[in-house]
């Protein structure tokens, strides 16, 4: 006869072998899905109307880069003491600068693509876009509604102050399945059983592995200056992330590359002109891939998105000035502007500008070398190894046309009244102020509003915060953020700079 006691045992028996079995399938779809995740079938962000696409699309990054979507969703909340200061209750990422708009579930700037698992199982992905740095929003008074303007520098965003959030939590024993779970199921996810498995031992390890690595190879952000909405350094970062260099043997001297985002609009007339600050390359296809390499590993880059991208942006013009223009004051700005700017900045046009070196030495322009110095051969050398096995429509699409300079170049004006604060580094907040000797710039000035200053042509600087938020102070003392040089025009008098202002606001 069967002992009444052991009967009693068994259904506890099985429930054991039960947690073990399902401890066992959950171990082995992580194993599983770790191998494997790159070479998913991905279902990418796309959108008919090009706008949205350059706000909401892919362009690439699912596989390696990106963060699932309902663990972005949940981190804002979950680590809401490591968010800026003065965020706002429910205000999640958008804390960073990032744009939301009310018909959109993501802020301007994310792109949500699906990993494809099983037949009956995808993973939402949330990869960032080439409009986390080129959508920027405008207002005529503080009261007036906000304009938003795509392919204009992003001049709101702190980049800087996402990442380092992602890079902060990282090491955070709260960045566990057992913590981050239940917040996910309460923000509503309804995950199924799979689903719930697949975030437990696979999302949310992955993820913050992932963040670990980029913790260490963006240790180098300790030692800068704070960047600020509107600025990143872009070169830096690829010497570590994308190539190895050693974090702790960067020398100083190249730690103060941080630059302004810049506008990308009518990039076809600038075909075979070398640009980015400092003039190192003239070939805005690897321009372009360049920047989304900020995003995006090499292999990973969705091509056919930039692509079409890169045909809209060839055409597409520099938004027009919005308010009133004293026109008889451009008439008298017009040939100032002629005498004493068009020789380096009116290139667009010219039937010689392919033949022209935009870039002008330092020892001329006398800016802040940061950015100069931060660029190097070394860097230029491994940036030729990149896409060295990729072809696209034809062509090898390895980089061939990138060079070290001694100066900066002398970009075409177009749009230049929505590019404030000016100079490569943001360090001077208007054009007025740019027409001044560099002694009577200002030393300290709050980057981030929106609200433009139509006689000064520039974005309001003097302002500290707004309702709750509380704006960037700049300070041209630190490393990088050098407001001396381009000493140009500022011997003009004060009604010339009046009148070259008002004309610039018609380019």
């Amino acid at each position: 006869m069967n002992d009444p006691q052991k009967l009693g045992d068994r259904p506890p028996h099985r429930a054991a072998k039960k947690r073990i079995l399902l401890a066992i399938i959950a171990v082995l779809l992580a194993l599983v899905l770790w191998l494997l995740w790159p070479f998913l079938t991905s279902r990418p962000a796309y959108y008919a109307d090009i706008d949205e696409h350059f706000r909401y699309g892919t362009i690439g990054g699912e596989s390696t880069d990106g963060i699932p979507y309902w663990l972005w969703k949940a981190l804002p909340v979950v680590f809401e003491d490591r968010l800026p200061p003065d965020h706002l209750p429910g205000e999640g990422m958008t804390a960073f600068g990032f744009m939301q708009e009310p018909d959109h579930d993501l802020p301007i700037g994310f792109a949500k693509s699906s990993r494809q698992i099983l037949p009956a199982l995808g993973l939402d992905v949330v990869t960032q876009n080439c409009a986390t740095c080129h959508v920027g929003k405008l207002r005529e008074t503080p009261t007036a509604p906000v304009t938003l303007i795509s392919t204009m520098p992003g001049h709101n965003v702190n980049l800087q102050g996402y990442i380092q959030f992602l890079t902060a939590i990282a090491p955070d024993e709260r960045f566990s399945a057992k913590h981050i779970m239940p917040y996910i199921a309460e923000m509503g996810a309804n995950l199924n059983p799979l689903e719930k498995l697949v975030y437990k031992f696979f999302v949310i390890p992955q993820a913050r592995e992932q963040l670990l690595r980029e913790r260490l190879d963006l240790a180098f952000m300790d030692r800068q200056s704070q960047y600020g909405p509107g600025r990143v350094d872009t070169f830096t970062s690829y010497k570590t992330r994308r190539f190895g260099f050693p974090v702790e043997l960067l020398p100083p001297e190249q730690l103060n590359g941080i630059a302004d985002y810049p506008s990308i609009w009518n990039q076809g007339p600038r075909a075979g002109m070398y640009l980015h600050w400092d003039g190192n390359n003239n070939n805005p296809d690897e321009r372009n891939r360049t920047a989304a390499l900020a995003l995006v590993a090499p292999g990973n880059l969705n091509f056919d998105s930039l692509y079409r991208l890169q045909q809209w942006l060839n055409d597409l013009p520099a938004p027009q000035y919005p308010y009133a223009i004293n026109q008889d004051l451009v008439a008298q700005g017009k040939p100032i502007f002629e005498a004493n700017c068009a020789s380096c900045h009116d290139i667009l046009n010219r039937p010689d500008k392919l033949n022209l070196e935009t870039v002008i030495p330092i020892g001329d322009i006398q800016t802040d070398r940061g950015r100069l110095d931060s660029y190097t051969y070394d860097l230029t050398s491994n940036q030729y190894l990149l896409f060295s096995d990729i072809t696209y429509r034809g062509e090898d699409k390895r980089f061939k046309n990138y060079r070290k300079t001694n100066g900066y170049a002398s970009a075409p004006l177009d749009g230049i009244w929505l590019r404030s604060p000016y100079l490569h580094n943001g360090s001077v907040p208007t054009m007025r102020d740019l027409l001044n000797p560099p002694a009577e710039r200002p030393t300290t000035f709050y980057r981030g509003y929106d609200v433009y200053d139509q006689e000064n042509m520039g974005f309001v600087t003097t302002v500290a915060g707004e309702n709750s938020k509380q704006f960037f102070q700049y300070d041209t003392s630190l490393g990088g953020n050098g407001n001396g040089g381009h000493l140009y025009g500022t011997a003009l008098s004060d009604s010339d700079k009046t009148a070259l202002i008002e004309y610039l606001k018609t380019l």
